[in-house]
């Protein structure tokens, strides 16, 4: 394949940004001619445009020299061919947060019963004061009084104004955190392109049509552009197409390449033709009302791989896009399990409610009855007509009763603490160089119990240097002197490291006096150019000799070859060809090798095995890479076939073996080690050869001297676990991995059949969680796959960043622990603040069921229970979320997949403070007015003013809380709860900001809250008896839990028995609700990171396309109705639930949905 580059185009001088001529192709017309494809398109670009060139001078644009970079010339191609930016969908307003908030069930029932509460009050049945009605009449005796019936219905009505307004500010605030986030991310998204003869990188969103971008292998592209010269290029275009197959690329069979898909191998030119809404991934979006506006009317076609239009409508129509949506939800749900996390809090939250429910019913039963068999039998009145509104009011008054049970039975502030908490770690992890990009992936990284990390960057510093090298027969601990080694040789090495590159990799000044030279590009190139100019020689003068279209034709590097190989034509007529890669592998392919004269020898098998013994080992051992270079000549007779590589590079001539260095990070060892005291196993998975690795992990400390742990090469790998068909066989793998600790010369396949055979297993007492580290497009469906998946920041490539969950922004291994501490963190701030959220559920629960079924009222009204509940609990989720975290969490094992959201010492200390509070708050209740020397507050009747009685049992009620939620501070049973109490300001803030609110409601609360004020005395009392809640903490932690085997734990995750072949739809019902409060908050994170290119998983290849047009749905970020996503995420099974007017588009849609996929392939993150 020659590269036919024609007459550069001069006229693009910066006197060309004033012309006024228009360019020579509209809009239009390059967005039909990107719509083409193959064959079709080479004609169309020949015919009528007369080839890639003459697009070029249309465009205004030099194939070599790119743009001027003229701010006027840039300005008007951006105003006729569009910016590159899809405009994001449009945030949801305050408003229409505060109308899904106001969906929550529990909030439903509490609206109702406060408005027929409002309106019963406003409604003075004539008669009423009849004395036959009974009690009912008695005790009013004053017309304010009987007024003020309405205030309780307010004070509901206005607490539940409340919660909704801080949930959707809630919400509000974290949405636009997250857009924040967002386009932090899209701005350091950056794009190698050519303006004015000079390669500059810049934000992808300042590409414009007739930029020449440079792409190479791992880049995701950002624009459509038609390809100006190439070497080796594949794509897989699978995130449009939904084929997997990669697509080769040349300019004169396929020179379309398409937005939004994946440089597989090689690199090249290619002149952009269309960006943003009209580039194929924007026509998309366009589609699926991203760019919400009159687009949608416009463009109804998304072409499919063969040409052949498709019609989609646009997703404002109910079939369609739609329905394959729900069609494909369905199928892929479950393949990403639900959070650790989100698992256990789901089943604890459906328990209490199922609990709250039935306690709820029986209390309004009892009172109903008590009054009835009261009224009616035991006093014998008849029922009269005059009286029913009466009767009516007390039974909405037992309703409410029964309504505020139920409101505290269920935790309200769970879904929030949840929230808050991951929202707060999510900022701080920021600080600590961790990007999460999704949500969960931050909790579940506290249950870690593997790391299969990568060597190169992760562990070691990606600072490649050449330290020993082996020329001419002759092995140098050091970089040999430029004038030891022979001019031909020297020359050979010089030409076959200049020219066998990347020519974006180089190396460049330092950026301060004194610094290292700055590595640009691959960092194994980098170390080989670095050697060049060690050896006192300029490789820029070959490269501008030789420039990248001379190249006659180029193997590029990935990861099947492992080598990489390029073809010059040679003065004489015939061809040199230039190869370098892994010492072992260009080794076997070379049969002559230079000797100190510079002239070629013969290279026999005993004469490699010596040399590898001799030279190869003993660099490998000190941890040094080893490469290879070689060449080949072939004679001018014959054009050899170049497709059929295996010819080619055999016959090789050795010219050198170097040993490049990649130190270790100087605080990686220390990190491992924190790794291994937290419970946590690091496994190290490389590409390199077996001795390096060892000889690193040993530096690093994943092995251990005197241990007996396996370190295996890939091949060994596959040969111990995969039976004669070449399948997988699970018990193999279970033999190996436990004392595995390193995996050497792997392909990104052993990676990922690692990670999904450490996932899947299940040997040991608990499944395992893994987080995987990667950096190359390779390690894509590994880190898609992990339940973790962390992506360099720094020398990540796009596909690795999109398949991951977490980002490092600093490319470090230490920044992995401190995910780690976060995640625990988050793991511990919600169990903390579930232990005091149950004891207040346990207590208040029980006091409104007893008090109502003795005294027929509950002694704590039901704004108050809101108060305590809601308000109350709204805070203490704020202020133990927001716990931060300490080295301390690093001293113990992982809790893993099944261990319970309430241990039993968390169990012990509900309990024991439940037994407290319920011992004085009885007292109070019914010994309270001797002690105090009051009125008895018992049987008032209805629409009496509150009693201090009550609100002295209100109040101590909530000193209790406040002093219980410094005991809520620490769950394992440890003694000091005060410990680093000062650490958190905004703990100190609540615990104030309640009680100051609290002396407010009982003083001058009045009517509504259903107090009266106290005196002094009395509330010392109530802050006394709070301060007693930290004595009996003493008390309860003196108690070993291990004598109390009674107790029971709750939210356990799925245990191994219990995962059933398909999960069985449970009761849809209550999952749902539950399910939606935890969801709520995350999909709006699922949202804010779906960026341009989501979901454009590489790991698709591991899957068959279901259908051309599926690729394009794929790419859907979560616009689709949120209650899908929170239906189908919680019961994979019930397919009936969402597709009621199911009308599958293509039958292999229909069919992938009616049977689930076998296992989980690829992990997809359900947005």
């Amino acid at each position: 394949m020659t590269n036919n580059v024609a007459d550069h185009h001069p006229g693009n001088s910066v006197a060309e940004g004033n012309h006024e001529g228009d360019f020579g192709c509209s809009m239009v017309e390059l967005r039909n001619l990107m719509e083409l494809r193959s064959a079709e398109a080479v004609a169309r670009l020949n015919d009528s445009y007369g080839g890639v060139q003459n697009v070029c001078k249309r465009l205004k644009t030099s194939p070599v020299e790119g743009l001027s970079g003229n701010p006027t010339d840039l300005e008007k191609r951006r105003q006729v061919f569009g910016q590159n930016f899809i405009p994001p969908k449009k945030a949801k307003t305050f408003l229409q947060l505060v109308w899904e908030a106001l969906q929550d069930v529990t909030l439903i029932i509490l609206e109702i019963a406060a408005i027929i509460s409002l309106g019963l009050s406003f409604y003075h049945p004539p008669g009423g004061d009849n004395e036959l009605c009974g009690q009912s009449a008695g005790g009013v005796e004053d017309e304010g009084e009987a007024q003020a019936g309405w205030i309780e219905g307010a004070a509901i009505l206005f607490s539940v104004i409340i919660v909704v307004l801080v949930t959707a500010f809630n919400d509000w605030s974290k949405e636009k955190q997250f857009r924040g986030l967002q386009s932090r991310i899209e701005q350091e998204q950056k794009f190698t392109v050519i303006r004015k003869g000079q390669v500059i990188q810049i934000p992808v969103a300042e590409i414009v049509v007739g930029d020449i971008a440079q792409i190479k292998y791992g880049d995701l592209l950002p624009a459509d552009g038609i390809l100006i010269q190439g070497n080796d290029l594949k794509i897989d275009e699978s995130s449009l197409t939904g084929e997997s197959d990669q697509v080769k690329k040349s300019m004169d069979k396929d020179p379309m390449l398409l937005s939004g898909t994946h440089v597989m191998e090689g690199s090249g030119r290619m002149v952009v033709t269309a960006v943003g809404i009209n580039s194929q991934t924007g026509i998309i979006f366009t589609l699926l009302g991203a760019g919400e506006g009159d687009e949608e009317k416009k463009v109804k076609k998304a072409k499919t791989q063969d040409g052949v239009a498709l019609e989609i409508q646009p997703l404002k129509s109910q079939e369609g896009v739609e329905n394959e949506e729900k069609e494909k939800k369905k199928v892929k749900v479950p393949k990403k399990e639900k959070s650790v996390l989100q698992g256990k809090l789901t089943r604890l939250a459906v328990q209490i409610g199922k609990a709250g429910l039935i306690m709820s019913a029986i209390t309004v039963i009892i009172l109903v009855l008590y009054f009835v068999i009261d009224t009616f039998g035991v006093q014998k009145r008849p029922w009269l007509a005059e009286c029913t509104p009466i009767y009516i009011q007390y039974f909405v008054k037992f309703f409410i009763i029964g309504v505020t049970v139920l409101v505290v039975a269920v935790p309200e502030g769970l879904p929030l603490a949840v929230t808050i908490s991951l929202a707060y770690s999510v900022k701080k992890m920021m600080k600590d160089n961790n990007l999460v990009r999704h949500l969960d992936a931050c909790e579940t990284m506290g249950n870690a119990t593997a790391i299969c990390s990568d060597k190169t960057g992760t562990l070691t510093m990606n600072r490649m240097t050449v330290v020993q090298a082996y020329v001419g027969d002759t092995h140098y601990r050091q970089i040999p002197d430029p004038e030891a080694i022979l001019p031909k040789i020297l020359d050979l090495i010089v030409h076959g490291v200049a020219i066998n590159s990347a020519y974006t990799s180089k190396i460049l000044p330092p950026e301060k006096e004194g610094g290292l030279p700055r590595q640009v590009g691959n960092k194994t190139e980098c170390a080989l150019l670095g050697f060049v100019l060690d050896l006192k020689q300029d490789y820029q003068a070959v490269r501008n000799e030789v420039p990248e279209e001379k190249l006659y034709k180029v193997y590029t590097f990935n990861s099947v070859r492992k080598s990489m190989s390029t073809v010059l034509r040679s003065s004489g007529g015939g061809f040199r060809m230039y190869s370098k890669g892994a010492s072992e592998i260009i080794l076997r392919k070379c049969t002559k090798i230079l000797d100190k004269n510079g002239e070629p020898r013969v290279f026999k098998v005993k004469d490699r095995d010596e040399m590898v013994k001799k030279v190869i080992e003993p660099m490998a051992c000190h941890g040094l890479r080893t490469i290879c270079l070689a060449f080949r000549d072939f004679p001018a007779d014959a054009e050899p076939d170049w497709d059929s590589e295996n010819e080619i590079l055999s016959d090789l001539t050795c010219i050198a073996v170097v040993g490049i260095e990649d130190p270790v990070r100087p605080e990686v060892p220390d990190a491992i080690l924190k790794c291994q005291r937290a419970g946590i196993t690091v496994r190290m998975v490389t590409g390199d050869n077996i001795n390096t690795a060892r000889a690193i992990a040993t530096k690093c400390g994943i092995l251990l001297p005197g241990e007996d742990f396996l370190c295996l090469e890939g091949k060994e790998f596959n040969r111990l676990i995969r039976n004669e068909k070449g399948e997988v066989e699970q018990e193999q793998l279970d033999k190996i991995w436990p004392k595995l600790r390193v995996l050497a010369r792997s392909s990104p396949t052993d990676k990922h059949t690692l990670v999904k055979g450490i996932i899947d297993s299940t040997v040991g007492d608990q499944r395992q969680v893994v987080a995987v580290t990667g950096d190359g497009t390779n390690d894509g469906p590994a880190l898609k796959k992990a339940d973790v998946g962390f992506a360099m920041g720094i020398a990540g490539t796009d596909v690795a960043k999109e398949a991951s969950d977490i980002i490092l922004t600093d490319d470090n291994f230490t920044s992995i622990v401190k995910a780690v501490m976060w995640g625990r963190n988050v793991y511990d701030s919600i169990s903390k603040f579930l232990q005091f959220q149950l004891t207040v559920n346990v207590v208040a629960v029980i006091v409104a069921f007893t008090g109502a079924c003795i005294t027929q009222d509950s002694p704590l009204k039901a704004v108050q229970m809101l108060w305590v509940n809601l308000i109350m609990d709204t805070f203490a989720s704020l202020a133990l979320a927001t716990e931060p975290p300490s080295e301390s969490l690093l001293l113990r094992k992982p809790y893993g997949r099944n261990k319970p959201l309430i241990s039993r010492t968390m169990m012990k200390n509900i309990l024991g403070h439940a037994v407290y509070q319920l011992t004085i708050i009885f007292t109070l209740l019914f010994a309270g007015e001797k002690f105090f020397d009051i009125d008895s507050g018992r049987n008032a009747p209805l629409h009496s003013p509150p009693t201090e009685h009550y609100t002295i049992v209100f109040n101590t009620f909530v000193m209790m809380q406040l002093f219980n939620e410094i005991n809520a501070r620490k769950i394992h049973g440890e003694r000091n709860v005060f410990e680093g109490i000062y650490r958190n300001p905004i703990f100190c803030a609540v615990v104030l900001g309640t009680f100051t609110a609290q002396i407010i409601i009982v003083e001058f609360g009045g009517k509504p809250f259903s107090c009266s004020g106290l005196t002094l005395s009395q509330w010392f009392w109530c802050i006394f008896i709070g301060v007693g809640e930290l004595l009996w903490g003493q008390l309860i932690s003196t108690v070993p839990t291990s004598h109390l085997k009674f107790l029971k734990e709750a939210g356990h995750g799925i245990t191994k028995e219990e995962i059933p072949e398909e999960e069985l739809p449970e009761d849809v019902d209550e999952i749902d609700h539950a399910e939606m409060e935890l969801r709520r908050g995350q999909i709006l994170w699922f949202r804010g990171l779906n960026r341009i290119q989501t979901q454009m998983d590489v790991v698709y290849t591991f899957q068959t396309g279901a259908s051309s047009l599926q690729g394009a749905l794929r790419r859907q970020p979560s616009i689709v109705s949120q209650h899908h996503d929170v239906k189908n995420v919680s019961s994979p099974t019930h397919v009936a639930l969402s597709s009621v007017n199911s009308t599958p588009t293509t039958s292999a849609v229909a069919a992938a949905a009616a049977s689930p996929p076998a296992g989980n392939q690829s992990g997809e993150c359900v947005p």
